[in-house]
């Protein structure tokens, strides 16, 4: 007991030597430490930021070094804008503990009644931005769990409209366009501030068993069709151009010949027409003339051989010797 005593009155006069100013100027330290780092905040690239006074918004501020009043006056919350976050549905994929990416099924997500009343398992993604943050702080409670009912609902729907086979083969495509087009518009009509990138349709197979076997034999008939159609597109587009371009050939044949007929026909008109205008004029000198042509051209041997003239009566014969077409 008497130690304690003296211990404590050799304590005692050590914190009588502290000042009143040094405590002061030590709060007021600590009070400006507290007012500096209250004051400033950090965005970083990926994101904005939305500053709140007094729980209302006030402003949203880009990347870097920041201002707000202190002592939660004004409070800041970092929203990543510029990251793309992606939502798996009918799968979920993890990686703990172990080398190789496991997936495990999600059922009570997969599953979908098809148009024609068919069970089927369809897997996608998701994968979205937050354009607006305050939109996406404001109007929103549980941001993900929204998006993912959204999405549930629209892929439910499109998968309802159609049958199995089209889901699983030609309208796979067109469903994702759809799929993301409604997403957006519900978004912008819920004002979530979120835009859709893509949506993407992962497994779309029938349950597991003999439906399923059965389904993979009728996909894989409908992938050899379409091998063959294009198989016979590409044969089509090989030879329908050549028998065009031949075709093409013995029209221009054709066209020519019949320019070359109708030159000649008009020709031997023009001449026909010349011989009977000068026949008009002179009938005896160019029947005369006719009768000389003719005859030339008839005892004119090919050959450059002799000719024998022979009267009716058989009683004389003249040999004529034709010599350049003259004799």
């Amino acid at each position: 007991m008497e130690f304690n005593t003296q211990r404590a009155r050799q304590v005692k006069p050590s914190f009588q030597h502290i000042s009143p100013k040094l405590v002061i100027w030590i709060i007021v330290a600590i009070v400006a430490i507290a007012l500096v780092m209250g004051s400033f905040f950090v965005v970083d690239q990926t994101e904005q930021a939305v500053v709140t006074r007094f729980g209302k918004y006030n402003r949203t501020v880009g990347p870097g070094l920041q201002m707000k009043i202190p002592f939660g006056i004004e409070k800041n919350y970092n929203i990543a804008t510029q990251v793309v976050n992606t939502m798996s549905f009918g799968y979920r994929s993890t990686a703990k503990n172990t080398p190789l990416l496991v997936s495990s099924s999600v059922p009570q997500e997969s599953e979908m009644l098809t148009g024609d009343l068919n069970i089927i398992n369809v897997e996608w993604i998701v994968q979205y931005k937050v354009e607006n943050p305050k939109d996406w702080l404001f109007n929103v409670q549980k941001g993900e769990i929204t998006i993912r009912d959204i999405s549930q609902s629209v892929m439910n729907q499109l998968v309802g409209d159609l049958p199995i086979l089209s889901v699983m083969t030609s309208k796979r495509t067109e469903m994702e366009v759809e799929a993301q087009n409604m997403m957006q518009t519900l978004f912008d009509t819920y004002h979530l501030g979120v835009r859709v990138v893509t949506v993407k349709l992962q497994n779309t197979v029938p349950p597991a068993g003999d439906v399923q076997d059965a389904f993979e034999d009728v996909n894989k008939a409908v992938q050899d069709m379409n091998r063959y159609i294009n198989e016979g597109k590409e044969n089509y587009n090989k030879v329908i151009p050549s028998a065009q371009g031949e075709a093409s050939q013995l029209i221009q044949q054709a066209n020519g010949y019949a320019a070359e007929r109708v030159n000649n026909a008009q020709g031997d008109v023009a001449r026909f027409n010349s011989v009977r205008e000068e026949y008009e004029k002179s009938k005896d000198i160019t029947k005369t003339r006719l009768y000389i042509e003719t005859m030339e051209s008839v005892i004119n041997p090919t050959d450059g051989g002799s000719v024998t003239l022979i009267d009716k009566s058989l009683a004389n014969y003249l040999p004529v010797q034709m010599v350049g077409g003259s004799k």
